[in-house]
């Protein structure tokens, strides 16, 4: 059966149009989320474009910062600085990847906590870690509300997560494994020097792939009725569309549909929510949490 995050986010989306109401009476303004993007990349390109369509449609003012590839790193730290300092925009966002002439752990630091959206700056990682998050990560998010609305029960299943990034796997481990309501699950992280993959996948309830690595998993690697969540977005060639490409992700659909109990497609599935999370940490973040 198909988890449709589609459906799922617009609820969400609904939710946070109708708080944002109260939240932009209290501020005498409507919240404000600044996207930075370095460089070209057409898929960053295409994530910014539904994140600023998703500001407008709930009444996020969102505005983009572009800046070239070959952008000195004290300008950068310039500007973001002025955002920190701006008290009418509530939430910064640093649009990765960025161009690997710049230390994005670097970068991310330069970002005020209290307006990191994205929760990737060291105080907001060890908030998450230590079970107090101020911002968690926009995709672990989506995620654990995925399970949350789809009534999937956490503690005591065993889960494997492939992929250890700070933006998915990490959060996800912690989120899952912590001592949250919905949590209390027995949590593997497996990644790209992991053996033998499919001797921990076979044994879990729930597998998560968030590598980037097409047909990472399959159905051969989960057992009958387990739940696979597919965090992986990547454009294959396709001459036939008019983009020239399609999206695909980290999981053989094919083979692993009519194993899996539940599933989310790609498209369709982890991605919507991550846009709506991200709605939701901009209002957190004008609400000041």
């Amino acid at each position: 059966m198909l988890i449709d995050g589609k459906e799922i986010s617009k609820k969400i989306l609904e939710e946070i149009s109708n708080d944002l109401h109260q939240i932009s009476k209290n501020l005498g303004r409507s919240p404000a989320l600044s996207i930075i993007l370095i460089g070209n990349n057409p898929a960053s390109e295409s994530y910014i474009k539904a994140k600023l369509k998703a500001c407008s449609k709930v009444g996020i003012k969102g505005e983009l910062i572009r800046f070239e590839s070959d952008i000195d790193k004290n300008i950068l730290k310039d500007e973001i600085n002025n955002l920190n300092n701006n008290d009418d925009i509530d939430g910064i966002l640093l649009q990765l990847p960025i161009p690997k002439n710049l230390n994005e752990r670097e970068i991310i630091e330069f970002i005020d906590p209290t307006k990191d959206v994205d929760g990737l700056t060291s105080e907001n990682i060890g908030f998450l870690n230590s079970g107090n998050p101020r911002f968690i990560p926009a995709t672990p998010f989506g995620i654990m509300e995925i399970f949350r609305r789809a009534g999937i029960n956490l503690p005591s299943k065993k889960v494997v997560i492939i992929g250890r990034s700070n933006i998915v796997g990490r959060p996800l481990f912690a989120l899952m494994s912590g001592r949250g309501k919905n949590s209390n699950s027995t949590v593997t992280l497996c990644h790209s020097k992991t053996k033998n993959l499919s001797e921990f996948t076979l044994k879990a309830d729930i597998v998560i792939a968030a590598t980037g690595s097409i047909n990472i998993l399959n159905g051969s690697m989960i057992k009958n009725g387990a739940i696979v969540i597919d965090v992986g977005i990547n454009r294959v060639e396709d001459e036939s569309r008019k983009s020239g490409y399609k999206l695909v992700g980290d999981v053989d659909f094919e083979s692993t549909k009519d194993k899996a109990s539940l599933i989310t497609p790609v498209p369709g599935g982890v991605g919507p929510m991550t846009i709506a999370m991200l709605m939701k940490n901009v209002c957190n973040a004008a609400r000041k949490v």
